[in-house]
Protein backbone atom coordinates (compact mmCIF):
# COMPACT_ATOMS: atom_id res chain seq x y z
CA UNK A 1 0.00 0.00 0.00
CA UNK A 2 1.54 3.61 -1.26
CA UNK A 3 0.39 5.21 2.05
CA UNK A 4 2.15 2.19 4.39
CA UNK A 5 5.21 3.07 2.19
CA UNK A 6 5.20 6.46 2.80
CA UNK A 7 4.88 5.66 6.34
CA UNK A 8 8.02 3.31 6.52
CA UNK A 9 10.74 5.70 5.04
CA UNK A 10 9.14 8.96 6.94
CA UNK A 11 12.53 9.61 8.96
CA UNK A 12 14.39 8.93 5.81
CA UNK A 13 12.72 11.93 3.35
CA UNK A 14 10.50 14.36 3.63
CA UNK A 15 6.99 14.16 3.61
CA UNK A 16 6.11 15.78 0.22
CA UNK A 17 8.59 14.19 -1.67
CA UNK A 18 7.59 10.50 -0.33
CA UNK A 19 3.84 11.82 -1.51
CA UNK A 20 5.27 13.62 -5.48
CA UNK A 21 7.22 10.11 -5.79
CA UNK A 22 3.80 7.74 -5.43
CA UNK A 23 1.76 10.50 -6.64
CA UNK A 24 -0.11 10.33 -3.02
CA UNK A 25 -1.23 13.50 -1.68
CA UNK A 26 -0.01 14.72 1.67
CA UNK A 27 -3.65 15.17 2.82
CA UNK A 28 -4.59 11.70 1.52
CA UNK A 29 -1.53 10.32 3.60
CA UNK A 30 -2.51 12.07 7.01
CA UNK A 31 -5.90 10.76 6.52
CA UNK A 32 -4.94 7.38 6.05
CA UNK A 33 -2.49 8.29 9.38
CA UNK A 34 -5.36 9.34 11.05
CA UNK A 35 -7.32 5.99 10.69
CA UNK A 36 -9.12 7.10 8.00
CA UNK A 37 -11.04 9.75 9.62
CA UNK A 38 -11.85 11.08 5.82
CA UNK A 39 -15.01 8.58 5.51
CA UNK A 40 -14.90 6.95 1.68
CA UNK A 41 -18.28 6.86 0.22
CA UNK A 42 -19.10 4.01 -2.27
CA UNK A 43 -21.85 4.95 -4.78
CA UNK A 44 -23.73 3.19 -7.61
CA UNK A 45 -23.57 3.13 -11.13
CA UNK A 46 -26.69 5.49 -10.93
CA UNK A 47 -25.26 7.65 -8.68
CA UNK A 48 -22.11 7.97 -10.32
CA UNK A 49 -24.17 8.99 -13.74
CA UNK A 50 -25.73 11.79 -12.22
CA UNK A 51 -22.24 12.44 -10.33
CA UNK A 52 -19.83 12.33 -13.58
CA UNK A 53 -21.44 14.30 -15.87
CA UNK A 54 -21.67 16.62 -12.62
CA UNK A 55 -18.07 17.30 -12.87
CA UNK A 56 -17.48 16.84 -16.28
CA UNK A 57 -19.66 19.97 -16.88
CA UNK A 58 -18.10 21.49 -13.94
CA UNK A 59 -14.57 21.50 -15.97
CA UNK A 60 -15.92 22.64 -19.12
CA UNK A 61 -15.51 18.88 -20.49
CA UNK A 62 -11.81 18.52 -20.17
CA UNK A 63 -11.89 15.91 -17.71
CA UNK A 64 -10.84 12.79 -19.62
CA UNK A 65 -10.89 9.36 -17.86
CA UNK A 66 -7.79 9.26 -15.59
CA UNK A 67 -8.20 12.98 -14.35
CA UNK A 68 -12.14 12.05 -13.67
CA UNK A 69 -10.86 9.10 -11.08
CA UNK A 70 -8.85 11.47 -9.45
CA UNK A 71 -11.48 14.01 -9.07
CA UNK A 72 -14.14 11.55 -7.48
CA UNK A 73 -11.40 9.77 -5.18
CA UNK A 74 -10.18 13.72 -4.19
CA UNK A 75 -13.54 14.38 -3.51
CA UNK A 76 -14.03 10.83 -0.68
CA UNK A 77 -16.07 8.73 -3.13
CA UNK A 78 -14.49 5.01 -3.45
CA UNK A 79 -14.22 4.26 -7.11
CA UNK A 80 -12.61 2.19 -9.13
CA UNK A 81 -10.49 2.98 -12.45
CA UNK A 82 -12.02 0.09 -14.51
CA UNK A 83 -15.76 1.16 -13.39
CA UNK A 84 -15.30 5.17 -14.30
CA UNK A 85 -13.70 4.57 -17.60
CA UNK A 86 -16.68 1.84 -18.12
CA UNK A 87 -19.17 4.61 -17.59
CA UNK A 88 -17.85 6.96 -19.24
CA UNK A 89 -17.53 5.25 -22.59
CA UNK A 90 -21.13 3.84 -22.44
CA UNK A 91 -22.03 7.57 -21.70
CA UNK A 92 -20.03 9.19 -24.36
CA UNK A 93 -18.43 11.29 -22.07
CA UNK A 94 -14.62 12.05 -23.04
CA UNK A 95 -12.02 14.99 -22.55
CA UNK A 96 -11.37 16.92 -24.88
CA UNK A 97 -8.45 17.23 -27.56
CA UNK A 98 -5.80 19.41 -27.56
CA UNK A 99 -4.00 21.17 -30.46
CA UNK A 100 -1.15 23.42 -31.16
CA UNK A 101 -1.43 26.91 -31.56
CA UNK A 102 1.03 29.41 -33.10
CA UNK A 103 4.18 30.74 -31.71
CA UNK A 104 4.19 34.47 -30.07
CA UNK A 105 7.83 34.59 -29.77
CA UNK A 106 9.87 37.50 -31.78
CA UNK A 107 13.50 36.39 -31.23
CA UNK A 108 14.89 38.23 -33.90
CA UNK A 109 16.12 41.32 -32.18
CA UNK A 110 19.48 43.17 -31.40
CA UNK A 111 18.52 43.18 -27.65
CA UNK A 112 21.00 41.12 -25.56
CA UNK A 113 20.21 37.54 -24.20
CA UNK A 114 20.46 35.54 -20.96
CA UNK A 115 22.13 32.23 -20.18
CA UNK A 116 20.03 29.25 -20.11
CA UNK A 117 20.69 29.11 -16.19
CA UNK A 118 17.83 27.02 -15.42
CA UNK A 119 18.72 24.38 -17.43
CA UNK A 120 15.22 22.51 -17.40
CA UNK A 121 15.44 22.22 -13.49
CA UNK A 122 11.63 22.28 -13.11
CA UNK A 123 11.71 20.80 -9.71
CA UNK A 124 12.62 23.08 -7.06
CA UNK A 125 13.02 22.08 -3.31
CA UNK A 126 11.27 25.13 -2.02
CA UNK A 127 8.93 27.97 -3.24
CA UNK A 128 10.28 30.85 -4.84
CA UNK A 129 12.99 29.57 -5.79
CA UNK A 130 12.56 29.32 -9.78
CA UNK A 131 9.90 30.52 -11.89
CA UNK A 132 9.12 30.16 -15.62
CA UNK A 133 7.03 32.85 -17.97
CA UNK A 134 5.44 32.88 -21.45
CA UNK A 135 3.02 34.68 -23.27
CA UNK A 136 0.14 33.55 -25.71
CA UNK A 137 -2.50 34.50 -28.31
CA UNK A 138 -6.06 34.75 -27.57
CA UNK A 139 -8.69 35.44 -29.79
CA UNK A 140 -12.11 36.88 -29.74
CA UNK A 141 -15.21 38.08 -32.03
CA UNK A 142 -13.47 41.88 -30.98
CA UNK A 143 -9.95 40.80 -32.08
CA UNK A 144 -6.61 39.57 -30.33
CA UNK A 145 -6.24 39.65 -26.64
CA UNK A 146 -2.63 38.10 -24.86
CA UNK A 147 -2.26 36.24 -21.95
CA UNK A 148 1.01 36.88 -19.91
CA UNK A 149 1.89 34.76 -16.99
CA UNK A 150 4.62 33.99 -14.52
CA UNK A 151 4.64 30.20 -12.75
CA UNK A 152 6.23 29.29 -9.70
CA UNK A 153 7.85 25.58 -10.44
CA UNK A 154 7.25 24.40 -7.30
CA UNK A 155 3.78 24.08 -7.21
CA UNK A 156 2.98 25.11 -10.60
CA UNK A 157 0.75 28.11 -9.51
CA UNK A 158 0.44 30.99 -11.54
CA UNK A 159 1.70 33.81 -8.96
CA UNK A 160 1.20 36.98 -11.67
CA UNK A 161 -0.16 37.42 -15.04
CA UNK A 162 -1.29 40.55 -17.36
CA UNK A 163 -3.98 40.21 -20.37
CA UNK A 164 -3.68 42.80 -23.10
CA UNK A 165 -4.70 43.29 -26.43
CA UNK A 166 -1.29 44.12 -27.69
CA UNK A 167 2.60 42.38 -27.13
CA UNK A 168 4.40 45.39 -25.69
CA UNK A 169 6.52 45.06 -23.07
CA UNK A 170 4.20 46.33 -20.49
CA UNK A 171 2.17 43.14 -20.17
CA UNK A 172 5.14 41.12 -19.37
CA UNK A 173 6.72 43.40 -16.95
CA UNK A 174 2.72 44.10 -15.21
CA UNK A 175 2.69 40.08 -15.12
CA UNK A 176 6.16 40.28 -13.31
CA UNK A 177 5.26 43.07 -10.70
CA UNK A 178 1.96 41.12 -9.87
CA UNK A 179 3.81 37.99 -9.00
CA UNK A 180 6.83 40.23 -7.02
CA UNK A 181 3.85 41.49 -4.89
CA UNK A 182 1.51 38.30 -3.97
CA UNK A 183 5.37 36.53 -2.73
CA UNK A 184 7.89 39.09 -2.57
CA UNK A 185 11.03 36.43 -2.55
CA UNK A 186 14.38 36.83 -1.59
CA UNK A 187 16.91 37.79 -4.15
CA UNK A 188 18.16 35.25 -6.13
CA UNK A 189 14.66 33.64 -7.84
CA UNK A 190 15.56 32.67 -11.29
CA UNK A 191 13.45 34.23 -13.87
CA UNK A 192 13.02 32.00 -17.12
CA UNK A 193 11.78 32.42 -20.53
CA UNK A 194 11.82 32.75 -24.04
CA UNK A 195 14.39 35.07 -25.69
CA UNK A 196 11.00 37.09 -27.08
CA UNK A 197 11.58 40.91 -27.52
CA UNK A 198 9.63 41.27 -24.76
CA UNK A 199 11.66 39.90 -21.99
CA UNK A 200 14.92 40.91 -23.45
CA UNK A 201 13.47 45.10 -23.28
CA UNK A 202 14.99 47.12 -20.75
CA UNK A 203 12.26 47.95 -19.10
CA UNK A 204 11.68 44.48 -18.23
CA UNK A 205 15.79 43.54 -17.30
CA UNK A 206 15.32 46.91 -15.28
CA UNK A 207 12.69 45.53 -13.20
CA UNK A 208 14.30 41.88 -12.86
CA UNK A 209 17.24 43.92 -11.27
CA UNK A 210 15.07 45.64 -9.13
CA UNK A 211 13.52 42.91 -7.81
CA UNK A 212 16.79 41.24 -7.16
CA UNK A 213 15.73 38.26 -9.58
CA UNK A 214 18.48 36.37 -12.05
CA UNK A 215 17.41 36.48 -15.89
CA UNK A 216 17.43 32.73 -17.52
CA UNK A 217 16.26 32.70 -20.94
CA UNK A 218 15.74 29.27 -23.38
CA UNK A 219 18.46 28.18 -25.93
CA UNK A 220 17.45 29.65 -29.42
CA UNK A 221 14.65 27.39 -30.90
CA UNK A 222 14.39 25.22 -27.96
CA UNK A 223 10.64 25.02 -26.63
CA UNK A 224 11.27 22.72 -24.18
CA UNK A 225 13.79 24.77 -22.32
CA UNK A 226 10.12 26.23 -21.00
CA UNK A 227 8.28 23.26 -21.15
CA UNK A 228 5.87 24.01 -17.79
CA UNK A 229 4.67 27.10 -19.25
CA UNK A 230 3.59 25.65 -22.59
CA UNK A 231 2.17 22.70 -20.72
CA UNK A 232 0.32 25.23 -19.21
CA UNK A 233 -0.87 27.29 -21.80
CA UNK A 234 -1.70 23.96 -23.47
CA UNK A 235 -4.29 22.91 -20.64
CA UNK A 236 -5.41 26.35 -20.25
CA UNK A 237 -6.32 26.90 -24.05
CA UNK A 238 -7.57 22.77 -24.28
CA UNK A 239 -9.94 23.30 -21.16
CA UNK A 240 -11.32 26.70 -21.12
CA UNK A 241 -10.80 28.33 -24.62
CA UNK A 242 -11.18 25.41 -27.40
CA UNK A 243 -14.42 24.83 -28.53
CA UNK A 244 -15.67 28.05 -27.28
CA UNK A 245 -16.72 31.04 -29.42
CA UNK A 246 -15.87 34.49 -27.21
CA UNK A 247 -17.45 37.84 -28.62
CA UNK A 248 -16.11 40.12 -26.49
CA UNK A 249 -12.86 40.67 -25.05
CA UNK A 250 -14.25 40.85 -21.58
CA UNK A 251 -16.31 37.27 -21.94
CA UNK A 252 -12.43 36.12 -22.61
CA UNK A 253 -11.84 37.43 -19.19
CA UNK A 254 -14.20 36.33 -17.94
CA UNK A 255 -13.49 32.86 -18.73
CA UNK A 256 -9.56 33.20 -17.82
CA UNK A 257 -10.18 34.88 -14.00
CA UNK A 258 -12.88 32.39 -12.82
CA UNK A 259 -12.90 32.87 -9.14
CA UNK A 260 -10.33 35.69 -9.21
CA UNK A 261 -7.72 33.08 -10.09
CA UNK A 262 -6.50 32.34 -13.00
CA UNK A 263 -7.34 28.66 -14.58
CA UNK A 264 -8.40 27.54 -10.81
CA UNK A 265 -5.14 27.49 -8.68
CA UNK A 266 -7.23 26.53 -5.51
CA UNK A 267 -9.10 24.18 -7.51
CA UNK A 268 -8.08 22.40 -10.59
CA UNK A 269 -5.97 19.04 -9.91
CA UNK A 270 -2.32 19.33 -11.39
CA UNK A 271 -0.81 15.49 -12.43
CA UNK A 272 2.26 16.77 -11.79
CA UNK A 273 1.84 17.71 -7.68
CA UNK A 274 -0.16 14.04 -7.84
CA UNK A 275 -3.24 15.88 -8.44
CA UNK A 276 -3.35 18.15 -5.99
CA UNK A 277 -4.53 21.51 -6.61
CA UNK A 278 -1.31 23.95 -6.60
CA UNK A 279 -2.50 25.88 -4.05
CA UNK A 280 -3.17 22.79 -1.93
CA UNK A 281 0.11 21.51 -2.69
CA UNK A 282 1.53 24.45 -1.37
CA UNK A 283 -0.32 24.37 1.94
CA UNK A 284 0.43 20.62 2.48
CA UNK A 285 4.23 22.05 2.13
CA UNK A 286 3.61 24.65 4.72
CA UNK A 287 1.99 22.30 6.53
CA UNK A 288 4.66 19.38 6.85
CA UNK A 289 7.42 22.44 7.40
CA UNK A 290 6.40 23.70 10.58
CA UNK A 291 5.60 20.19 11.99
CA UNK A 292 9.37 19.01 11.12
CA UNK A 293 10.76 22.32 13.00
CA UNK A 294 8.20 21.30 15.62
CA UNK A 295 9.68 17.83 15.82
CA UNK A 296 12.89 19.30 15.63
Amino acid sequence: MKSAWIDAHRQSFALNELCAVLAVSVSGYRAWKGGGTTARQGLTDAQLLVLIPSIHAEFKGAYGRPRMVRELRARGFRVSKTRVERLMREQGIRGRHKRRDKATTDAKHGLPVAENLLARDFTPSDPNQARTADITDLWTDEGWLYLAIVLDLFNREVVGWSLKPRMAADIVTDALTMAWFRRKPAPGLIHHSDRGSQYASQVFQEKLTEYGMVCSMSRKGNGWDNAPTESWFNSFKHERVFGERFATRQAMKNTAFEDSEVFDNRKRLHSTLGYTSPVQFLKDWISTQRGEKQVA
